[in-house]
């Protein structure tokens, strides 16, 4: 099994930022969006909510330059999200991104460590998070501030990448996903499928947090998912 191999946890360079915002994330953060609103339907469905109570307050755990909680409000008119991230020039472009898509009134941007969140417990009725955990040395901090800001029966959505078996793995996924990309491009996803978990370790963090290890899975050749609410009501 290939062994971890750590990334830096914050990329907080201009030029990190940059490259990370200009690869193309659309089909995978188009199949987040459209995951994680089926799932506040249910929720919604679940907690007979209607009229005002729809409204829902959504965090994003290391949001990047802000992608996937612009396709979140583009796909559902009734969330606000608190978007958080530790890098300052991820966030820079976060607020040009979020002000280019006209959701500045939606969408809140703020600098803050995932390992130690800011609200109350149970605060947010959904916890999404989209590719942070691999950057974190030390995830349970992480999975257990998550787990204490997220209401119970809240909607707990969080993806993130497969670590390969082996080298070979891990590069033929770089030569199928990226193989437009610049060479720095392709050198960040590599790295990043070294420094992510594999399904066993996500399992393992999820038990001990108390999510159902079930809610764990693969979802996709490269990625794992922990979602609390897929199964539709009845």
């Amino acid at each position: 099994m290939l062994q971890r191999v750590l990334e830096p946890e914050v990329m907080d360079t201009p030029e990190e930022a940059v490259a990370y915002d200009s690869m193309d994330h659309s089909v995978v953060n188009a199949l987040f969006a459209d995951q994680l609103v089926a799932d506040l339907l249910v929720y919604r469905q679940q907690a007979s909510l209607d009229g005002v109570q729809r409204t829902l307050t959504l965090l994003d755990v290391g949001t990047g330059t802000a992608q996937i909680p612009i396709e979140i409000c583009r796909r559902d008119p009734e969330v606000r999200i608190v978007a958080l991230d530790l890098a300052e020039h991820m966030l820079a472009l976060g607020r040009r991104n979020v002000e280019r898509a006209g959701l500045v009134g939606r969408i809140d941007l703020q600098c803050v460590d995932a390992k130690r969140l800011d609200w109350a417990d149970g605060e947010f009725v959904s916890v999404v998070s989209n590719s942070i955990v691999h950057h974190i040395p030390e995830p349970l901090a992480a999975f257990r501030e998550m787990a204490r800001v997220l209401r119970s029966g809240g909607v707990l959505f969080v993806r993130d990448l497969l670590r390969p078996a082996t080298l070979a793995e891990r590069d033929a996924l770089v030569d199928l996903h990226a193989s437009g990309a610049t060479p720095q491009q392709r050198q960040l996803f590599a790295d990043s499928l070294h420094a992510a978990l594999t399904l066993d370790e996500v399992r393992q963090l999820s038990r001990a947090v108390g999510w159902p290890a079930e809610w764990a899975r693969q979802t996709s050749d490269r990625h794992w998912t922990i979602r609390s609410h897929e199964v539709p009501v009845g």
